[in-house]
């Protein structure tokens, strides 16, 4: 995955949006409305790297499958963020898969009566 494919995948989920509250270099995706972080890149950064929220228990399974690429998140919260190397073992669509997950968890919760 390339930045460009990183930065365009995040931003394709609903109501995402790139700011850099750390600095030019570091991109982080949020959502509208309750502006949660759901994903932080180093876009130029080498090796490419994305720290998202992950469930706890998946979090171990990952990191027990992929020792070398997938380790506790970086400069955050150990339980509840992972962070994964890209371009390596870690294949495109699973990290697609897990910036989808990470949004769910932050994304804002939409009341039932407008739901319907």
């Amino acid at each position: 995955m390339t930045p460009d494919a990183l930065a365009d995948f995040c931003l394709s989920l609903p109501q995402a949006v790139e700011t850099f509250p750390f600095g030019e270099e570091t991109s982080v995706f949020k959502t509208i409305g309750n502006g949660k972080i759901f994903a932080l890149t180093a876009l130029a950064g080498e090796p490419l790297t994305v720290s998202l929220k992950c469930d706890p228990e998946e979090s171990r399974a990952l990191r027990e499958e992929f020792p070398e690429q997938i380790t506790p998140g970086y400069h955050l919260n150990k339980k509840h963020w992972i962070t994964v190397v890209l371009g390596g073992q870690v294949e495109d669509a699973l990290v697609e898969q897990l910036l989808r997950d990470s949004h769910a968890l932050v994304r804002p919760k939409v009341p039932r009566a407008l739901a319907q």
